[in-house]
């Protein structure tokens, strides 16, 4: 698992910003395999995210406001932010 501060690491990240996405991306956006950096709930309001690869998609609804919550391959579990380029 990879866990860095946005400002330490936004090079992955489409949207640059120091809290959640205020726009998340929606579940039929996000699929198996995608390289993505979510937000584990212990770090919902602070800038600590998680880079990973999507394994499971767990969210059912194809929207989320804090995002869609997914399990990545090293089994953290967070909701999706933003897509790594």
């Amino acid at each position: 698992m990879h866990t860095f501060g946005i400002s330490e690491y936004t090079d992955c990240m489409t949207h640059q910003q120091s809290s959640d996405n205020p726009e998340p991306p929606h579940r039929h956006e996000i699929h198996i395999g995608d390289a993505v950096w979510i937000i584990e709930k212990e770090h919902y309001g602070t800038n600590q995210y998680t880079q990973g690869v999507v394994a499971e998609i767990l969210t059912s609804k194809d929207f989320h406001p804090r995002g869609i919550k997914v399990r990545l391959t090293d089994e953290a579990v967070g909701r999706v932010q933003w897509f790594c380029e």
